[in-house]
């Protein structure tokens, strides 16, 4: 699961600005841009990268290795990843345990995404989706809408769940929006960097109730990248290791998700749940010691849920939670300084590396604007149906 070797470190990232569809470069030129803004941060040669994880989820076979040979030809091992929108936590997964395991010292985990402007739909019509057995699952429990987008539909009857169970108002959901924005205006990375107010929030048309449009992250095209090494690696190129990836772990689906008749199941709660104990236990650490979370926020209903998954407020409380200002600054933590998916978009391969970004440059003390007063342990949340959920904690050590 999570350390049992060498401490891995993260020695460089690099993002470009994420667009929208149809504004940005071919995904050849992001994904060289956001590899070589990675090495050149950690001060690496690519000569010195010894195997690289390339992920996205649209896209032919060795895509990755078309936008990693823009970085160089130098013939090393190239894998290409696909675990929908966790697509980049998985590659950070997979260079992290190379560099643990000692097969490698130094490793570059890249993901990027070529989008198209609308709802997200399966490529293949000509075979079983991978996501039959989820939208049976929701089709059974609430139905299904035809005019209305399948991922909100699972999100948004995760949200419909929640109320059920503990009654909050269904403005709170458009709460979590109102802080994006607010934490995306400082954020130049970020494409929706306009404020929004509740009643903005509120008065968006529905998509699917109970979320308005404002409540669903855009598809967005853009790259990022990470270089991950061992200390002795780090210490023998003079290289910044101050950010450690403290414990990691990769969950999916089990029974519950499809068998308790639950939408906050069918979209991964229980995954998270499980993945987030792991690194808690790995670490010796629990949510009231983070400073800072990046959260998988596809939709305000799941940052919700996701509180109480990671254990950032008892379930049951996330409304109170939200109400008193605990998920921003001043309050218990800060989620999604960046202003999360909801604002910086969502390229499906990009989304967990851009996380990670936003993480290193909050432990590195980096984030301008937006920067966690002394933050030293950060957690990354990064979820895909289908499914798989990968949950990062990174550690600022040294001085």
């Amino acid at each position: 699961m999570t350390r049992t070797g060498r401490t891995v470190h993260v020695v460089g990232v690099g993002m470009i600005p994420f667009t929208k569809p149809g504004a940005s470069e071919p995904y050849t030129v992001m994904g060289m841009r956001a590899a070589q803004a990675a090495l050149r941060d950690a001060g690496v040669d690519y000569a010195e990268v010894q195997q690289a994880y390339v992920g996205y989820v649209y896209g032919d076979s060795t895509a990755g290795q078309a936008a990693i040979y823009g970085v160089g030809l130098t013939g090393i091992p190239v894998f290409n990843v696909n675990n929908n929108c966790s697509t980049g936590s998985s590659a950070l997964f997979l260079a992290r345990q190379a560099v643990e395991s000692g097969m490698v010292e130094c490793a570059i985990a890249l993901g990027f995404e070529q989008m198209q402007p609308g709802a997200l739909k399966g490529a293949w019509d000509d075979r079983p989706s991978p996501m039959a057995r989820f939208a049976e699952a929701m089709t059974e429990h609430q139905g299904f809408d035809a005019a209305a987008p399948r991922a909100a539909q699972f999100f948004g009857g995760a949200g419909r769940d929640y109320i059920r169970a503990h009654g909050i108002r269904p403005d709170t959901f458009g709460r979590i929006s109102v802080k994006a924005r607010q934490h995306a205006a400082r954020n130049p990375l970020a494409v929706f960097r306009q404020t929004l107010t509740l009643e903005e929030v509120m008065a968006a048309p529905t998509v699917f109730d109970p979320l308005t449009r404002y409540q669903c992250c855009p598809p967005t095209c853009g790259a990022a990248a990470a270089v991950v090494c061992s200390a002795e690696f780090a210490r023998r190129h003079g290289l910044d290791a101050s950010v450690a990836i403290r414990a990691q772990a990769m969950t999916t689906d089990r029974p519950s998700t499809f068998d308790s008749g639950d939408m906050r199941r069918v979209v991964g709660y229980d995954m998270s749940v499980a993945a987030a104990n792991q690194v808690y236990e790995a670490a010796g650490v629990g949510p009231e010691d983070l400073d800072v979370v990046e959260l998988h926020d596809c939709f305000t209903a799941n940052e919700l849920i996701t509180y109480e998954a990671l254990g950032l407020t008892p379930e049951g409380t996330a409304e109170r939670f939200i109400l008193d200002g605990d998920n921003t600054y001043g309050g218990r933590v800060v989620t999604n300084p960046s202003g999360g998916l909801l604002s910086k978009g969502h390229p499906l391969g990009a989304t967990g590396l851009a996380q990670c970004a936003e993480l290193v440059w909050q432990l590195r003390g980096q984030a301008e604007q937006r920067q966690v007063e002394g933050a030293r342990l950060a957690l990354q949340h990064n979820l895909g149906l289908g499914g798989a959920c990968v949950v990062t904690l990174y550690e600022k050590v040294g001085a």
